[in-house]
């Protein structure tokens, strides 16, 4: 590639990017949807519950990312928050070898969680079998769901408590870019509703 088409690449994904998210602030739903998660998972901390944060690939990155950093540091010192992301490989390679991929968080959720927990599903089709497990298994125990999702949301959007969903995006990478974001505003926004 000559450098001209390299500078032209580079522009256009940027101009990708802020396509997808004035899509996303244009809905006047999206801001309200991510208060209204902002809250529950503050209402959750409060009653000594904690987030459990998961997701597949690019999306257990931003689970894990959302959980350390609540339960370490964001922006300033405070105390630690309880938030905690299915990815341990021992446990995932386990679970999965033994019942299946499709297990590999719920069954996490069916030893770990409780009544004031959330469970924090991230998948950028809202299809993620894995996922759509251990909301059921969630839902059974009385846990409330949240799900950060795109496209059309998929049966993750139909199946959560909340759900926080970025449309426009063709490939899931547009989708994570948004969804990082989310994720920073609902930390920032827990962080000062909690503390």
């Amino acid at each position: 590639m000559e450098s001209f088409e390299i500078d032209r690449f580079i522009k256009g994904e940027f101009e990708e990017s802020l396509v997808v998210l004035n899509e996303f602030l244009s809905n006047a739903e999206s801001i309200e949807k991510i208060v209204n998660v902002a809250k529950v998972m503050s209402t959750s901390i409060q009653n000594k519950g904690k987030i459990i944060s998961f997701g597949n690939g690019g999306s257990m990155s931003d689970a894990m990312h959302f959980a350390e950093e609540l339960s370490g540091k964001y922006r300033n010192n405070r105390r630690a928050l309880p938030a905690l992301a299915i990815s341990d490989i021992g446990y995932m390679t386990c679970v999965s070898n033994d019942y299946g991929y499709d297990k590999s968080f719920s069954r996490f959720l069916e030893a770990l969680g409780q009544k004031e927990d959330i469970a924090f599903g991230i998948s950028t089709s809202g299809n993620s079998q894995n996922v759509i497990e251990a909301f059921k298994i969630a839902k059974s125990m009385g846990i409330s769901t949240v799900s950060l999702t795109g496209k059309d949301g998929g049966e993750l959007a139909k199946i959560s408590d909340y759900n926080i969903n970025v449309r426009g995006a063709k490939y899931a990478d547009r989708i994570q870019e948004v969804h990082i974001k989310i994720i920073h505003c609902l930390i920032g926004a827990i962080e000062k509703m909690v503390l």
